[in-house]
């Protein structure tokens, strides 16, 4: 009876032995992903919904760039998102292939990997043609006005996203004003005072409280010569008081009490009766630019130590 009891315990000892080193049977092997194999324009070409856009690709010479290493990220307009441009538009932006079609299908390109989660917790993206693109999570994806429709379309160099119209690149707030034609005098002392250039940069963000031609006309006479003998003193000063630093739509400045200028001092807000800025009227509201936003005014604003 002991030698059974003994061999029982012996054959017990080797199970709990062999147990410790036997690797867990159910331990599962984690599953990985089948990387992509078909690049954004191979991708494109087989999902039979991008005929016109990989046609501007080709035209303008990006689908060798589009079929490199990237990795990119393509907002990728369909077929019905072109149909719906003005009529012509698409057959004239192929007359010139290298210019600005060239520059809008740059627009729609992000170097780098951005998931549909990626887009939804950050504020822009900076496109392959410089400029920056805004995203809206709000109510699903929308990526300067356009809707994302389907996301996340891995592909072996980047990803694609689908959008439901095509976008249209702003000019930055410089460009912006040039092309307006109502703000020529504010455009020659900008560049006068040598602030072309920080009102360019695409990488920030400004506000400018823009007096129109009428207005710097209601200055008196011989004002704006003067200023622009010294432009780099109370001229400069002058065109940083209508500049803040920011984005600020007009819901937002109707929101505020003060707003800080580049050159130091606060703007006072009325918006009991529209809105006006220290006694200048706002006449055309959110001119949107591509680093910022313009606010047409009616009056050239004069800094307090001027």
């Amino acid at each position: 009876m002991k030698v059974l009891k003994m061999l029982g315990l012996m054959l017990m000892v080797a199970a709990v032995l062999v147990a410790g080193c036997t690797t867990p049977e159910s331990a599962e092997a984690t599953p990985t992903q089948t990387p992509a194999v078909n690049t954004i324009v191979e991708t494109a070409q087989d999902a039979g919904s991008f005929t016109t856009l990989l046609a501007a690709v080709d035209a303008a010479g990006l689908t060798e760039t589009l079929s490199g290493e990237g990795p990119f990220t393509v907002f990728a307009p369909t077929d019905d998102a072109f149909k719906a441009l003005p009529e012509g538009t698409v057959a004239a932006l192929l007359e010139d292939p290298e210019g600005e079609l060239k520059d809008i299908l740059l627009y729609h390109v992000v170097s780098g990997d951005l998931l549909a989660k990626d887009i939804a917790s950050q504020p822009d993206a900076m496109t392959l043609l410089g400029k920056r693109i805004r995203f809206d999570a709000t109510d699903g994806i929308v990526v300067e006005g356009a809707n994302v429709i389907t996301t996340d379309i891995i592909c072996s160099n980047g990803v694609i996203q689908v959008i439901d119209a095509v976008m249209l690149p702003k000019g930055n707030i410089i460009e912006t004003a040039v092309s307006d034609g109502r703000f020529t005098t504010l455009v020659a002392a900008v560049q006068a005072a040598g602030l072309a250039t920080t009102l360019s940069d695409e990488a920030k963000d400004f506000t400018v409280f823009a007096p129109t031609d009428d207005a710097f006309e209601a200055l008196p006479e011989g004002t704006v010569d003067t200023l622009l003998e010294e432009p780099e003193g109370q001229l400069t000063q002058i065109l940083l008081y209508h500049v803040a630093d920011g984005r600020y739509m007009a819901a937002d400045v109707m929101a505020m009490d003060t707003i800080e200028t580049l050159q130091g001092s606060a703007l006072t807000i009325d918006a009991s009766d529209g809105v006006m800025v220290d006694g200048a009227i706002i006449i055309i509201t959110d001119v949107e630019c591509s680093n910022g936003v313009i606010h047409a005014i009616d009056a050239v604003m004069i800094p307090p130590e001027a």
